[in-house]
C-alpha cells in the first residue's frame, strides 16, 4: 500500500512540475498580455494544485494526519485565478483595446468594458470634516 501511495505521490509532483514549468515558460515566451494571460492562470495553477494535493496525501497516509490546510489553498486558487485573469484582461482591453478590434457580440448589447465610454469617471474627492465636539462639563 505505501509503494502505491509513493508512485501516486510522486506522478501527482512530476506532473505539478511539468504544468509549473509549462506555464513559467509560457509567461516568458508568449507574445502578448493577452495570450501571456493563459499560462499562469491555467498552467502554473494546475501545478501548484497538483503539489499542494500530493502534500495532503503524504501527510494522510504516512503521518496520519489529515491536512485541511492544503485542500483549503487548493480550492482558493482554483477560485481566484480565473477571476484575477478576468480583472487583468478587462484593464488590458479597456486601456489598450479599440471597440472595433472586437468581435461582434450577436446580441443588441456591446462589450462590458466600451458600453459606457461616453460617461468617463473622474476621481471623487472627499472632504473629511472632523468630529463634533462633545459639550464639556468644565
Amino acid at each position: 500500500m505505501e509503494f502505491l501511495a509513493e508512485i501516486v505521490i510522486s506522478v501527482l509532483l512530476v506532473a505539478a512540475g511539468i504544468f509549473g514549468l509549462v506555464g513559467s515558460i509560457g509567461l516568458i515566451k508568449l507574445p502578448d498580455t493577452m495570450t501571456r494571460l493563459h499560462a499562469p492562470t491555467k498552467a502554473t495553477t494546475l501545478g501548484v494544485g497538483g503539489v499542494l494535493i500530493a502534500s495532503m496525501l503524504y501527510f494522510w497516509i504516512f503521518k496520519a494526519t489529515l491536512s485541511w490546510h492544503e485542500l483549503l489553498i487548493t480550492m482558493f486558487l482554483l477560485l481566484t485565478a480565473p477571476i484575477t485573469a478576468n480583472f487583468i484582461a478587462k484593464a488590458h482591453l479597456h486601456r489598450f483595446g479599440k471597440e472595433s478590434d472586437l468581435p461582434d457580440t450577436k446580441t443588441d448589447r456591446g462589450w462590458a468594458t466600451f458600453e459606457d465610454e461616453a460617461k468617463e469617471m473622474q476621481p471623487v474627492m472627499t472632504r473629511v470634516t472632523p468630529p463634533a465636539q462633545a459639550p464639556s462639563d468644565h
